[in-house]
């Protein structure tokens, strides 16, 4: 069974969160503080964890830092509405995704089952991928080569890297800010427009490899974003 650790000092969004993920199967510990969340980690090696920004003893920060140098279990952090910087420094640290405060519970459940998917291509498995295959399109991460038909399209480092995090964060929306902050970094000093033009090189390299309508898109979401669409990326 799959085992997920809920990180927040709310009792109340522990409670309400472990009865929604246990009805969808799921195992749930929980822990209040971030000395806490440290310690169920090291006990549990949890599948997921659901980290709180604004924890008690040690912040959601320092404490997905902590993990990250010693794990890649996906991380979904809770975030406070329109703190922007809270969730590029989230991403920056090592998280796979964020969620907004208050948030739909069911939406929660969705979103972990979504990155547990692309993570370890099927729930309570150990194992990353490292192929993601959609449509046409191909990207072997250990290899690095990003392929269409079989035809092999060569990215710099720099758009390699957008295009995988997007291939494996499927059907979501991520802002020029979240982009930048995860492919960049937070040290950037560069224009965000800088996404803009990345994203139409990989539009432009990869749709000339085919001829045929594709099932997968980077599309942009006006006002918001970019995501990568595709039916089952994995």
């Amino acid at each position: 069974m799959t085992t997920v650790l809920v990180v927040d000092d709310d009792p109340n969004i522990c409670r309400i969160t472990k009865l929604y993920l246990q009805k969808s199967g799921y195992a749930v510990e929980t822990a209040h503080d971030g000395e806490q969340a440290l310690a169920q980690f090291e006990a549990l090696r949890p599948d997921f964890i659901v980290l709180d920004l604004m924890l008690p003893k040690r912040d959601g920060w320092s404490v997905c830092q902590k993990i990250r140098s010693m794990s890649d279990v996906p991380i979904l952090m809770l975030t406070a509405r329109g703190q922007v910087d809270e969730r590029i420094e989230g991403l920056q640290m090592g998280a796979d995704d964020y969620l907004v405060k208050p948030f739909d519970p069911n939406e929660l459940v969705a979103r972990i089952a979504t990155i547990l998917r692309r993570s370890t291509g099927r729930p309570g498995s150990s194992a990353q991928t490292n192929v993601y295959e959609v449509g046409s399109l191909r990207l072997d991460a250990t290899s690095h080569e990003v392929t269409v038909e079989g035809q092999q399209v060569a990215l710099p480092k720099k758009e390699y890297e957008l295009l995988l995090f997007l291939v494996r964060n499927p059907n979501q929306v991520f802002t020029r800010e979240d982009l930048i902050a995860k492919i960049w970094g937070w040290d950037f000093e560069g224009e965000d427009r800088v996404v803009d033009l990345y994203i139409k090189r990989l539009r432009q390299k990869l749709s000339a490899m085919t001829e045929r309508k594709e099932d997968w898109s980077i599309r942009t979401v006006w006002g918001v974003g970019y995501k990568f669409e595709g039916p089952d990326a994995c």
